[in-house]
């Protein structure tokens, strides 16, 4: 995924970029505010398939003055047979049309992969399928001049990009419910206040900010952070029973680990 010698862009337009156990995935079509395709989504389901046990942070980027504003224009053309658009899929049987979905969610759910935590960089718009993005990965650094939102409702959509399970996680039911039957927009520090982002940092700063944050994630020994991170992610799902017995197991196997050098 790595750019293209002849300065041809990238598949789907997503470059990547790695130093060490950071791998940098960037969003490149600054000129179109990074707008989607299912190009895009195949892409970025390719990065993650290629994933190495020795990468442990993904920081996901967008070019430009913005983090992407959703799906590309084309896509909402009902009237395209081809191009993997709204109107392709209208016309594809019901289970087929499913399932090409399911393939596009690949490219968002692999933000979530055991063994790594991903950070997004926002700064300006996150919208629809930009703002499902931001929301797919672990952690989000927001400049101050972001906004996200969720329109898909105002266009007689649906969120289907993975967004609605991790909004739920992030913000409660209420909040979730509001944000995308209303479909409008939230600023930075309302994202920071009601848990959706990390941090906010002003737009000079997020660089430093997102650098700062990754060196603190690779300080712990790799074996406890990534252990640490197993737990937490469990904890979404399993009632206290459940998450109890998870941290006895994970602990002795901690111990064990130690013990023999690892």
């Amino acid at each position: 995924m790595s750019a293209d010698p002849t300065g041809s862009p990238p598949p789907g337009w997503v470059r990547t970029s790695r130093d060490g156990a950071v791998l940098t995935v960037t969003l490149d079509r600054a000129d179109q505010l990074n707008a989607q395709t299912p190009d895009t989504w195949v892409a970025l389901a390719d990065v993650g398939a290629s994933l190495d046990e020795e990468v442990r942070v993904v920081v996901l980027r967008g070019s430009g003055r913005s983090f992407s504003a959703g799906l590309d224009r084309s896509m909402f053309d009902t009237g395209s047979r081809t191009g993997g658009g709204l109107g392709e899929l209208v016309r594809l049987p019901v289970e087929e049309a499913q399932e090409r979905i399911r393939g596009y969610q690949a490219g968002f759910r692999w933000l979530r992969s055991p063994g790594v935590v991903s950070i997004a960089a926002v700064q300006g718009h996150a919208i629809g399928a930009g703002a499902q993005l931001a929301l797919a990965c672990d952690l989000r650094v927001l400049s101050d001049d972001a906004q996200l939102r969720l329109p898909e409702v105002t266009l007689g959509l649906v969120p289907d990009l993975t967004g609605t399970s991790t909004l739920v996680e992030l913000v409660g039911y209420a909040r979730a419910l509001e944000l995308c039957l209303t479909g409008r927009a939230v600023g930075a520090a309302e994202a920071q206040a009601i848990g959706l982002a990390t941090a906010v940092v002003p737009r000079a700063e997020l660089d430093d900010a997102v650098a700062d944050l990754t060196g603190a994630l690779l300080a712990p020994p790799v074996g406890a952070s990534r252990a640490t991170a197993a737990l937490v992610r469990s904890a979404v799902g399993n009632d206290a029973p459940a998450q109890d017995a998870a941290e006895r197991a994970a602990q002795v196997q901690r111990l064990h680990d130690l013990v023999s050098g690892r």
